[in-house]
């Protein structure tokens, strides 16, 4: 599942979701169990009143996208992720990855080690790790 809309200049989830979208997910991501929209609803009411058609909505979208799936219970539909957050951040972390190496090449693996020392020395020592074990397992 590849998201469409990577916004740079956003951060954690609103990178790849709108912000409704984005607490959406977040709530349904940190529940132990499927949800109906009633049920996020209020969850999201706690911060600022939202309509129960808008979420619905945007829940039905989210389906759409694959990002949701949703099942008849009763009288209602229960909600839950298709897959876990680390899951998708797993997921969206290497498309990306691989998209700037498609476009940027050697470039984009030059700023990202760089990039790694910058944010964390240690990081640059996992990957030094990581490629001897690629080297040796050719």
């Amino acid at each position: 599942m590849k998201m469409q809309n990577f916004k740079l200049k956003e951060s954690g989830l609103n990178r790849f979701f709108g912000p409704l979208e984005s607490k959406i997910m977040e709530i349904l991501w940190t529940s132990p169990s499927e949800m109906t929209i009633k049920d996020v609803q209020q969850k999201l009411d706690e911060d600022k009143a939202i309509n129960f058609n808008t979420v619905m909505t945007v829940m039905n979208r989210l389906v759409d996208k694959k990002i949701l799936q949703k099942r008849s219970v009763a009288r209602s539909f229960h909600y839950k992720p298709v897959i876990t957050i680390e899951e998708f951040m797993d997921t969206q972390s290497k498309e990306l990855t691989y998209d700037l190496i498609e476009q940027f090449g050697s470039l984009a693996v030059t700023h990202m080690v760089d990039a790694l020392d910058k944010v964390d020395p240690e990081l640059l020592d996992q990957l030094e790790q990581h490629i001897l074990l690629l080297k040796r397992d050719r």
